[in-house]
């Protein structure tokens, strides 16, 4: 029997974590704009034509146009759509419909990559209730990324989070992933699972963790179009990512404007929480 090997992890310098910080920097910024864009009347198309300008006037490529042949600079997926909706011109936004945000930007070869799921307009208090659990879940994620913490323990704690909040289906086969010199790289990062398995995480490793949160059940479905991931049974889905860094001192986040300050205070974590 040959032992399994396990994946090999990018692990940066301090240098290179900085150069991660503005890629990052500059995801969490474009997200900003284009959650203020988000209204009533609006298209996807034109939320993506928004953000490929933002990054572009910013000294940034976009990381999704072009990736495996994806025609947009962002995902835009809308209630039932879980990730990777195509911004599309048809695709009007109407009021009380919610849709996730993903964007990824390169800047000096090193990529950042986050998501938020913005309401628009007004939306009903379940759908607010599912951003909310679905957002938190993220930040007790974020927070098991310590240095010496093991990969799961950060599947475990969104898990954890999401189970105590109600029967939310908490998507499979989709997850976080290293990131670096690409978008998508070594190792992938379920978002359930026990705590305790995989690589001990060691600082100037970068993970983008992403949990997934539907109304209804788990299961899910890929449209016709190779990208598009839905519910089985129609109901919204929520999705939330950040890009972070292990450090010494704890988890930074690259990709949140503050490196997560605010958050971590708001919910009482912090390093091994």
């Amino acid at each position: 029997m040959f032992k399994r090997r396990r994946p090999a992890i990018q692990v940066k310098t301090a240098e290179q974590v900085e150069l991660m910080r503005a890629a990052g920097l500059l995801v969490g910024r474009t997200l900003e704009v284009l959650r203020a864009a988000v209204k009533p009347g609006i298209t996807t198309l034109d939320l993506d034509t928004i953000a490929e300008q933002h990054i572009r006037d910013h000294g940034g490529v976009p990381s999704f146009l072009g990736y495996h042949g994806f025609t947009g600079t962002i995902c835009a997926s809308v209630n039932e759509e879980i990730v990777h909706g195509i911004p599309r011109k048809g695709k009007v936004l109407r009021d009380g419909d919610i849709i996730s945000i993903d964007c990824g930007a390169i800047v000096d070869g090193w990529h950042g990559d986050a998501a938020v799921t913005v309401p628009v307009g007004e939306i009903d208090a379940e759908l607010r209730t599912l951003l909310d659990v679905t957002e938190a879940s993220l930040w007790h994620g974020l927070a098991a990324g310590v240095a010496g913490a093991r990969l799961t323990d950060m599947s475990h704690a969104v898990e954890s989070y999401i189970r105590d909040q109600g029967p939310y289906g908490i998507v499979e086969g989709y997850g976080g992933h290293g990131i670096g010199t690409e978008m998508h790289m070594d190792p992938l990062i379920p978002n359930h699972g026990a705590p305790g398995h995989g690589p001990v995480l060691e600082p100037g490793m970068c993970f983008a963790v992403e949990p997934m949160v539907n109304l209804g059940t788990k299961e899910t479905e890929e449209l016709d179009d190779g990208w598009t991931v839905v519910t089985a049974d129609g109901r919204s889905s929520a999705h939330f990512e950040h890009t972070f860094a292990v450090t010494p001192e704890g988890p930074r986040v690259l990709t949140a404007l503050d490196e997560g300050r605010e958050w971590f205070a708001r919910l009482g974590l912090g390093a091994g929480s």
